[in-house]
């Protein structure tokens, strides 16, 4: 007697194709096709263009894609828009969900697996009460409950049949936030390999004009005031200034991310004059966008993001993957990915001295990043892999389809 496999299906409601959408592409990817069916509920675009997820979530092999129409998206935007959007969407998105809920009965989906962003939540949960189907709300940031201010995410979330963390620290912050403890579990991201392997080093001192034996420094992420761009200023000003140390480069990827400043104005800017101001022009580079990630860390030296209360940190396994010691701060999800003296160096938060010290020690010892960086390596072959991630994340499922629902 043959057992009947699981069936779960993805919600993919955002057309971009963010870490998010990384890390469960690759949970679709690598879930053991002996015990699963899969499914992904995707957004396919509008106005006649392909929307980026549904692009690679078409590559995965064995990936049963429902395109669905979810509706307008509510983030970062105001009430009256999301309103007239929702007017005037509302028939092709209810069509679209009536159809939804007969496939989800058709094939018997078990399990339906989205974001905690509001509109894919809300989506889920509805969903599931109209099927049966158990609704499990992957957190990839932090819960404060001043961003889950749209009373529909609050309310999916307690819906939920379950609440998985992508770090504890993660998880915890939903127990603070007063979501009920028994439904809250953690699985770490991971990464795969297979697109993180050597290319050319030496690319990244040709384009730049950096001479050979300068260390380079990278950081690359949206450009907001918590990701530590200007901390991690603040200490290389101290090491020039205090410890004469005069030959580093501090390339700088990313775009202004306006939604996290007041006003909306370009924190590019802000830093651009803390540059001028600490007279640190000569050592840093603003690369702007860079599609080619692996190339800029595979030319580097040293990945630094001392990032305030980062949820996990992708870019860290990332950059343990091209070989890269790590440099970031003791707080967040961060020490459960970068361990502090074997695959880098952690500070506490707002210390600069001591942030400058661990620089100190990484630009001055390239046997200690070598280490460092092929310990980092190791890590996510061994540990923060994508078989252990899937396994992890099958356990939750297993736990959640044997227990009766828990809500409120």
């Amino acid at each position: 007697m043959t057992t009947r496999k699981t069936n779960v299906m993805f919600i993919q409601g955002q057309p971009d194709f963010g870490a998010d959408s990384m890390i469960h592409s690759i949970l679709m990817r690598h879930l053991d096709r002996h015990q699963y069916q899969v499914y992904a509920a995707a957004n396919r675009g509008d106005s006649g263009k392909e929307a980026a997820s549904f692009k690679v979530l078409e590559k995965i092999p064995n990936l049963h894609i429902r395109p669905t129409h979810f509706g307008p998206s509510t983030y970062f935007r105001s009430p009256v828009a999301v309103a007239c959007d929702t007017i005037s969407s509302f028939p092709p998105a209810m069509l679209s969900l009536s159809s939804l809920v007969r496939y989800v009965r058709k094939h018997k989906i078990d399990i339906l697996h989205g974001t905690q962003k509001p509109r894919d939540a809300f989506y889920g949960v509805i969903l599931s009460r109209l099927t049966g189907a158990k609704m499990l709300i992957h957190i990839h940031v932090g819960v404060d409950l001043n961003w889950t201010k749209p009373i529909t995410q609050q309310w999916a979330m307690h819906q939920a049949d379950a609440l998985v963390g992508v770090s504890e620290f993660v998880s915890e912050t939903a127990r603070e936030a007063g979501f009920d403890p028994r439904k809250i579990y953690s699985v770490p991201n991971s990464l795969d390999l297979s697109d993180w392997d050597a290319t050319d080093p030496n690319s990244v001192r040709r384009e730049f004009g950096i001479a050979v034996g300068t260390p380079i420094m990278l950081i690359v992420s949206r450009i907001n005031p918590y990701k530590g761009h200007e901390i991690l200023l603040r200490a290389l000003a101290h090491l020039k200034q205090q410890r004469n140390l005069n030959d580093f480069k501090l390339l700088i990827v990313g775009t202004d991310d306006r939604s996290s400043t007041p006003g909306g104005i370009s924190y590019t800017g802000v830093i651009r004059a803390l540059i001028a101001d600490l007279q640190l022009d000569e050592h840093v580079i603003f690369t702007g966008y860079r599609s080619d990630i692996r190339n800029l860390m595979a030319g580097s030296d040293i990945y630094t993001m001392p990032s305030y209360k980062e949820p996990f940190g992708v870019v860290y396994i990332e950059a343990g993957a091209m070989g890269l010691p790590v440099i970031s701060l003791n707080n967040g999800g961060t020490p459960e990915v970068v361990q502090h003296g074997i695959t880098g160096f952690l500070s506490e938060p707002g210390n600069i001295d001591e942030l400058a010290t661990n620089l100190h020690l990484l630009l001055g010892d390239r046997e200690l990043r070598q280490r460092m960086g092929e310990a980092g390596r190791k890590r996510v072959e061994r540990v923060l892999n994508p078989t252990n991630m899937a396994q992890q994340m099958h356990q939750v499922y297993q736990q959640v389809l044997q227990r009766d629902t828990i809500r409120g």
